[in-house]
């Protein structure tokens, strides 16, 4: 009985986070312009679609891998998507490297830099702009391209998840993956830094706050899970292993924390999409302002 409840509730809020995003889109396809609804539709669904794919592995358990693999493909999309979308907040590539000219990019930044802070900052210039955005781009190309090569070795008996052995082909591609991640979530990290003063304005701070939980859940957590329950850590239960008791814990807590993730994100994107005041207006209305407070004083 208590499982009866326990699906029908994950299946519900699956549901409702799904319906919610499709709200969204709606909502976003008429009051966003143009140039940032794909974008902003991305990055916004990436809860929702790792909930529903969560919860399509809950009750289909055999197919675990396969949706696993489908909510990483998309993350690493969202990751890409994710640094596009603070550059068009501020008007797109050729306003960010006009109001860049007079700064310089911090890249002592995590998760591959942070404890070397004496990493010389980089000028903003189209070339290290690309690169930034090469740094994101090969997360979202090489992750489909081990995703198909996976399913593919799979099918023959090669890759399995639960081989760890040296000769087995998960103990060689899910590392490399690792480092594709690191590697993609650092330009991520390098642009927020230099934007979040100017994107305050738009909650960047909280919507980057819940693209890193988005990643720690539902990649970290995920990953600690299935390491406890290969180890035996977490207890069998007839007729589930293991193994397979671990898997579906993941999927049911992904299903909730993407429902309570989802509900938050549809607050913060849920806005008037104005275009942000340019940096000269607002060092003109600094200089008045100063101006003014002199000429009372």
């Amino acid at each position: 009985m208590f499982d009866i409840i326990l699906y029908s509730l994950l299946t519900f809020m699956a549901t409702l986070s799904m319906l919610v995003f499709i709200e969204e889109c709606v909502y976003i396809y008429r009051k966003v312009p143009a140039h940032k609804k794909s974008i902003i539709i991305w990055v916004n669904g990436a809860a929702p679609v790792i909930g529903t794919m969560s919860c399509l592995g809950m009750w289909i358990p055999r197919a675990i891998m396969f949706t696993d693999m489908f909510s990483a493909c998309y993350f690493a999309i969202v990751v890409f998507k994710f640094l596009v979308m603070m550059l068009e907040e501020v008007g797109g590539d050729e306003a960010f490297l006009r109001q860049g000219g007079r700064r310089k990019l911090r890249i002592s930044t995590g998760p591959c830099c942070c404890c070397c802070p004496c990493l010389p900052q980089v000028d903003i210039t189209r070339r290290s702009l690309f690169l930034l955005k090469l740094g994101s781009f090969q997360f979202a190309l090489l992750k489909a391209v081990f995703t198909i090569l996976s399913i593919v070795l799979s099918t023959n008996g090669t890759f399995d998840l639960n081989d760890l052995a040296i000769t087995g082909a998960a103990i060689w591609i899910n590392p490399f993956v690792g480092i594709l991640t690191i590697i993609a979530l650092w330009p991520v990290a390098i642009i927020f830094i230099h934007l979040r003063n100017t994107l305050r304005a738009i909650k960047i701070i909280p919507k980057y706050a819940m693209y890193q939980l988005v990643l720690i859940l539902s990649q970290l957590q995920t990953a600690i899970i299935n390491i406890l329950a290969l180890n035996g850590t977490i207890a069998c239960t007839p007729p589930f292993s293991s193994t397979a008791r671990g898997y579906m814990m993941s999927q049911q807590l992904l299903i909730m924390e993407m429902f309570l993730i989802t509900m938050i994100t549809r607050l913060m994107y849920r806005r008037t999409y104005d275009p942000l005041p340019t940096e000269e207006l607002s060092n003109e209305n600094e200089n008045s302002r100063m101006i003014n407070m002199s000429q009372s004083a």
